[in-house]
Parts: C-alpha cells; structure tokens; sequence
C-alpha cells in the first residue's frame, strides 16, 4: 500500500507527484483536501479520485483505521454505492442474518429475535461485520489505487480562512491549499468547531461507547450463537446495568472474537458519577451475556463519543469553500444504531458536490448547498426527521423506557412460565394489580400517549 508519509514528503513533493511536474506558481493548491479516513473522508476520496479529481487525505493516525473504533457493522447496500462487490475482496468477518433484542433485568431477560436466510445470499446481504482497523486499511487502500493521497500521521491543526472562505488546513508541519476542503475528522471535531460549525459539544448530545473485542474459536462462537458457516448475529439490549439509564448494549460476531459493549448518555455518566469500565464489567457478567463471552480472551479495548442529538443537534453542513462530513456532522441513526452508513453517503454527496464545484469553478457556499440538497432527498436526512423527536422523548423518559418497561415484561414472563403451585389467574391479578401500584394508571395511558406521539411523528 502506497501511503505518503508526512515526514518523508512535503507539500510541494505531493503536488509533483499529483500534477507530474513542479508548479511554478507561488501557492499549490489541489481540488480537496479531506482531514480524515474514516467511512466519510475515505468514501469522498474514493469518489473524487473516480472522478480524475486531485484528491490528498490527512489522516492523524499511524494509518486509516488505527483510530477508529465502532461496534462493528456496516450495511451492505450503501457501503456498495463507493466499494461494488466489496464482501468479494474486502476483509468483512461475517454476514449478518439474525437481529435479537434482548430486555434485561438485574438476573433475567427477555429475548426475542429475526432471522432470514434471505440475507445469506449474494445480493440480498443486509449486513457485514468487520474489524475497522483492517476495513479502513482496505477501503484507503481501494482510494489509492483510484488516484488518492493518503498522508498519515499528520495532525491538522487549523483551517486556512482567508476574506471568510476557507481554502486550506495548516498541520503542524505544513500548509495545505485546496479548492474545497471536506472534514471529516469525527464527532468531536476542533475543525467544525473553529469554523462555526457548532460550539463545544453539550454533554447530553453525545454518548460514550465503550467495547472490548474478546477472542473466542470459531466453533465455540458458532455454537453458542447458532451460526452456520460464516453468518452472524447482533444483538441490541436493554437494562441491565443500564437500567434507568439512557443506553443500549450491543453483541456483534466476528469469526473467532465477539464485540460487546453499550454506548450511554454523556450526561447519564456524568450525573450518576459512573465509570464506563466498570459499567461494561457488570454488564458482562449478567447472566444472560456471561455464557455467550465465558472463556474468551480479551484482545482489545476501546472508548469514543457517539454523537446522540440526531437532527436537532446537527450543525451546519457548508459554508465557503468547506463541507462537514459523518460524525463531525453529527450524522448517527441512534435509534438504529446507525453510523457508519450515514458517514460513507454523506461522503459520496459532498465528493459528488465537489466534482460539480470544480467544473463550475465556484467554490461558494451557494453551490456547496447541493450537498445539503442531496443529503435531504436520501435516506439519511429523511430518517433523521423522522425521529427528530425520539431522543428528547427517550431523554426525558429514559427510566420508564430503560427501567420500568423492560423489567415488566421480565416479570411477566417469569410469572408466565412458572410452576409453583399458585393458579395463573390469582398470578396475572397479582402482576397487574403490582403493576398499577408502582405506576398509576393516568401515569399508564399518559407514557401509551406520549409513544403514539413520538410513533405518529416517525411514520407522518
């Protein structure tokens, strides 16, 4: 793999590589720089070098991937607009073709799932899980070979602003001058930040994921999940430790590992004075996650924020001559735990944007408005409004969704399935009558009003 380093080439050695000569021109300046390689600033890079564009990436880490961390899927139709029949050549671990949901409560839960064969088959796959430290390297290295420059380890500090346009990015070595620079160097992005884009990131706007990527033998995992041949589960959960908590916990397979962690409210941890790690360890020895991981071993830890507040914490997406893409965008599907799908079209649009800037020679936040544009008639902006009002609901119900609900459908199927000599009427008289005692019925129809309320705006 072909990757500039920044202490072996300097600026002007990039732009003779990429313009086949040296420039006599005072300033060198190539179409776009992207500060970022992650899902958006690679999916940009790889559409724009389609393009014959001048494209240069500015990656702060050691090489793609080894910042970035994520539960662990990516979804096969969106990842397939940048990279065609990825799943043939791309190091993906497993198809997904079953989604279980599980409701926990402090020694119990609720299990349900999804499953179709459907999504084992070439062309209907729905889902992939990947590793993203060998998944970026991939997808950078599928950009390169397009015409991309990836610099790693190269840290950019600043962008250039000049009569209010930005037409730059300063690292801590040198200056980088472009028709159009795209950023997309993720949620907590100091770049969006000096731009204007937004202001200092509010707690309650962002989570905290945590996970541990925990090696288990392939077989072991194919038994334990009821795997064949190289398919794959997720799971989503509720409660448990997280009980009354905003957050959710995830399981993903890989071929010989499994990824488990949850992601909760900035705000939640802060306020209760918790410690992600400590939350995770509880959260591994409930006893409907221990026998799933029990004997693996742990490979890898990770942390990093999550942008939460959906559309209604969204910044700004253009102004002149700079794009904001992915999670420096705000742009994650919470509610379905969706990302890295997000990032990779809003990288696809502002490439396609940038391709349209360049042949008009306008660089304005006028023409960079198409982005927004093209992000507003797809899905992502789309689905986005439509659960515009979940997380402020989820927020200010967070313990009746997390704690009271989950463990009442516990109780009841524990009652369900029990036999212990009490007939099943006086039990369900007994279940309802505790049920109305720790949330009144007003109280009942008033949370039944408030989902058909947030349930209407998703669907209107």
């Amino acid at each position: 793999m072909k990757i500039l380093k920044i202490n072996t080439f300097n600026t002007k050695t990039i732009i003779k590589i990429i313009h086949g000569k040296e420039n006599k021109v005072e300033r060198e300046v190539v179409d776009v720089v992207i500060v970022g390689a992650g899902p958006a600033g690679i999916a940009a890079a790889m559409m724009l070098a389609k393009e014959g564009k001048e494209v240069v990436v500015l990656e702060r880490g050691d090489y793609p991937g080894s910042k970035n961390v994520f539960g662990g899927a990516i979804y096969a139709q969106p990842t397939a607009e940048i990279f065609p029949e990825f799943w043939k050549s791309a190091p993906v671990e497993r198809y997904n073709v079953e989604h279980r949901f599980a409701l926990l409560g402090d020694n119990d839960g609720t299990v349900i799932g999804y499953r179709n064969e459907e999504h084992a088959r070439e062309g209907h796959y729905n889902s992939f899980t990947v590793l993203r430290a060998k998944w970026d390297r991939w997808c950078a290295e599928q950009a390169e070979k397009a015409g991309a420059f990836i610099v790693p380890q190269t840290l950019v500090t600043q962008l250039i602003i000049e009569d209010g346009k930005v037409v730059g990015v300063k690292t801590e070595q040198e200056e980088f001058y472009a028709r159009i620079v795209i950023v997309a160097d993720g949620v907590n992005s100091l770049l969006a930040r000096e731009a204007g884009f937004h202001p200092e990131i509010k707690p309650e706007a962002v989570a905290l994921g945590v996970k541990e990527v925990i090696k288990l033998p392939k077989e072991t995992i194919q038994d334990r999940f009821n795997l064949e041949g190289d398919s794959g589960v997720i799971y989503t959960i509720i409660g448990g430790p997280m009980q009354n908590m905003l957050g959710l916990g995830f399981i993903y397979t890989n071929i010989d590992s499994v990824v488990v962690g949850l992601g909760v409210s900035l705000n939640e941890l802060k306020h209760q004075g918790l410690k992600p790690y400590e939350l995770l360890n509880k959260f591994k020895q409930h006893p409907v996650i221990r026998p799933l991981i029990a004997g693996g071993e742990l490979l890898e830890y990770s942390a990093h924020l999550i942008p939460e507040g959906g559309l209604n914490s969204m910044p700004p997406l253009y102004k002149d001559g700079v794009m904001i893409t992915g999670d420096a965008a705000m742009l994650v599907n919470n509610i379905h735990w969706e990302g890295t799908n997000l990032a990779l079209m809003s990288g696809k649009f502002a490439a396609e944007t940038a391709v349209m800037a360049l042949e008009k020679n306008d660089f304005s936040a006028n023409t960079l408005s198409l982005y927004q544009k093209k992000l507003e008639e797809s899905f992502v902006m789309k689905d986005l409004k439509s659960y515009k009002n979940v997380m402020p609901f989820a927020e200010k119900n967070s313990s009746i969704l997390m704690g009271y609900y989950p463990k009442k459908v516990n109780e009841f199927f524990n009652q369900f399935i029990s036999v212990d000599g009490i007939p099943k009427k006086q039990k369900y008289k007994s279940f309802i009558g505790n049920a109305f005692k720790e949330r009144s019925i007003f109280k009942m129809i008033s949370d039944l009003t408030g989902f058909a309320r947030v349930g209407v705006g998703v669907i209107k």
